[in-house]
């Protein structure tokens, strides 16, 4: 497979460990480009709802190939998130090409570029409301399930794939507001720290616009998720543009020989129940 040449690429919300991660896309995407730079923008893992009884093999096949890029010389950046939280007692460590952070400013073809997962505008990643939120977590890993099962039944008939997620978060009017705030409050923290661009997951809703905050005009992106969109953010030809990855078959165990040692991959989501 030829891989296209990006300057930047980044992902988030990719909620490996859960039933709704889209293990299989992951792996056809990252196959499938070279970037100088990956970014790894909060809730790879999701260490919230890990379980020792459910980690299938292509989850560990995307951790495994995110090393191996890393090894072959790519630069690689993950930012925790809300529900890889733990994974902050470790914030600022890097070990060879995989530095782990809590936010990461960068200079992008002379924009101050600010990335960051999102969680700290929300309310529901504290106290008590977090631990409704880690109950709806796997409400929601459930409806996707479901909503993944139905959807192979449409696509027997010959219907078009629906979402009740997006269905859902559209009809509810406090749900469009509060994706609108964020959006809003992302690019006003931005104009305050005088940084052009802004980058944020979290809410899995996939976006590119401008802000204008006062005489200032705030580039707000959003990478998206794995769970319902499959998009990322691309950086080439010195522009953002946003990726939507389509469904793809199971690629064969035989793509996947690594030198790197199969009882360290398979030992991680065991080592991350030990530190929750």
């Amino acid at each position: 497979m030829k891989k296209r040449v990006l300057d930047i690429a980044v992902l988030s919300d990719l909620h490996l460990g859960t039933y709704g991660c889209h293990a299989n896309n992951i792996l056809h995407y990252l196959k499938s480009i070279q970037p100088d730079k990956l970014i790894l923008n909060g809730d790879i893992i999701d260490i919230w709802n890990l379980s020792k009884s459910y980690f299938p093999k292509s989850h560990m096949h995307v951790l495994r190939y995110i090393l191996k890029m890393a090894e072959k010389g790519t630069e690689i950046y993950y930012i925790i998130g809300n529900h890889d939280e733990v994974l902050r007692k470790y914030n600022g460590i890097s070990v060879g090409n995989i530095h782990l952070e809590d936010k990461l400013i960068i200079d992008i073809n002379g924009q101050k570029t600010w990335i960051f997962h999102g969680d700290i505008f929300d309310s529901t990643t504290k106290g008590w409301a977090k631990v409704i939120a880690k109950l709806g977590g796997k409400g929601y890993d459930l409806l996707i399930l479901i909503n993944r099962f139905i959807n192979d039944i449409m696509v027997f008939f010959g219907k078009e794939k629906i979402s009740f997620s997006k269905r859902i978060k559209g009809s509810v009017k406090q749900a469009v507001k509060w994706i609108a705030n964020f959006e809003n409050i992302a690019a006003e923290l931005a104009a305050q720290e005088n940084y052009q661009t802004v980058i944020c997951g979290h809410i899995h809703q996939p976006q590119i616009r401008n802000v204008s905050i006062g005489d200032k005009n705030i580039l707000y992106l959003n990478s998206g998720d794995w769970v319902e969109n499959c998009t990322s953010l691309e950086y080439y030809n010195n522009n953002w543009h946003l990726y939507e990855h389509a469904n793809q078959e199971k690629i064969p165990e035989s793509e996947f020989e690594f030198d790197l040692s199969d009882e360290l991959i398979t030992s991680i989501p065991f080592q991350l129940n030990l530190i929750k």
